[in-house]
């Protein structure tokens, strides 16, 4: 029961925080906020101010954790003094729910990419360590490689749900059972899934497994300089396919062959999914 309530918590998370994220205009305004100044980060709270300061501790190191697993080549100044992340934490979901004008009761969160900022309220530890390195992942990755529209979703998930803390054994799991029974989703079907209006539950709680599954055997299997320099093919506008054969050449050529790849990958033994 435990692990099912965490399952639905995660998908919760996944699932409100990228359909948000493109739409939503919050009004930050009505309340005076106090704030923190990190490095990279201006945490600003209504209360609450040790957990605020959890926030900013966790989100500095959150930032240079990803930038290290993508190898992610940071400039000088990059995300700092006015280029530094705001993080706006609210003291109630209705609170976060009334700025953001959003109806529903399940989204706990959205990040709003090209004005960088998360926003989210004060919940359990569910915000420190899954929407937070999520939402931070998604902002580097997007800084790695632009705005452009050939860069699959999965992708961009996948980088961000393999980041979250305490998802990675389970997720393992779920793809081996799903490889074993011969019911995953295929990779050129997984490429062209936009989750974001995607209805049932699990096929969305299958995609963003599968996708943090391919990330990781892309990055265990042949490394994070090669994964790195395939990101790099598609930012400069090259096909998958055409990233997949000249980055991992004499490997694989295609969708097909990473498909092949990863169902080898995750039927063998001593997967390894570590922090």
């Amino acid at each position: 029961m435990k692990n099912e309530k965490r399952k639905i918590l995660n998908f919760t998370i996944w699932f409100c925080v990228y359909l948000f994220a493109l739409f939503a205009i919050v009004d930050t305004s009505a309340d005076e906020w106090k704030e923190l100044k990190g490095e990279h980060f201006i945490v600003y709270y209504l209360d609450d101010r040790e957990f605020a300061s959890d926030v900013m501790t966790r989100a500095e190191q959150y930032y240079n954790t990803v930038a290290s697993d993508l190898g992610y080549s940071r400039y000088d100044s990059f995300w700092q003094w006015d280029k530094r992340v705001k993080i706006y934490i609210y003291r109630t979901a209705e609170e976060f729910r009334k700025a953001a004008g959003i109806s529903k009761e399940w989204p706990v969160g959205m990040a709003r990419y090209k004005e960088k900022e998360i926003i989210s309220y004060k919940w359990s530890a569910g915000f420190v360590e899954s929407l937070l390195p999520h939402e931070i992942t998604h902002l580097v990755f997007r800084d790695f490689v632009g705005d452009k529209n050939n860069i699959p979703l999965w992708l961009e998930e996948g980088v961000a749900v393999r980041e979250e803390e305490g998802r990675r054994p389970g997720d393992i799991e779920l793809v081996k059972k799903l490889v074993r029974e011969k019911s995953y989703i295929a990779i050129e079907l997984l490429t062209k899934m936009d989750i974001r209006n995607e209805p049932n539950a699990e096929a969305a709680r299958k995609f963003y497994a599968e996708a943090a599954s391919i990330v990781n055997f892309l990055m265990e299997k042949y490394g994070v300089s090669r994964f790195t320099l395939f990101c790099r093919q598609l930012r400069d506008g090259r096909s998958i396919d055409e990233a997949i054969s000249s980055v991992y050449t004499g490997y694989m050529g295609n969708m097909g062959d990473l498909e092949k790849r990863w169902v080898e990958y995750y039927e063998g033994e001593g997967v390894k999914w570590e922090n």
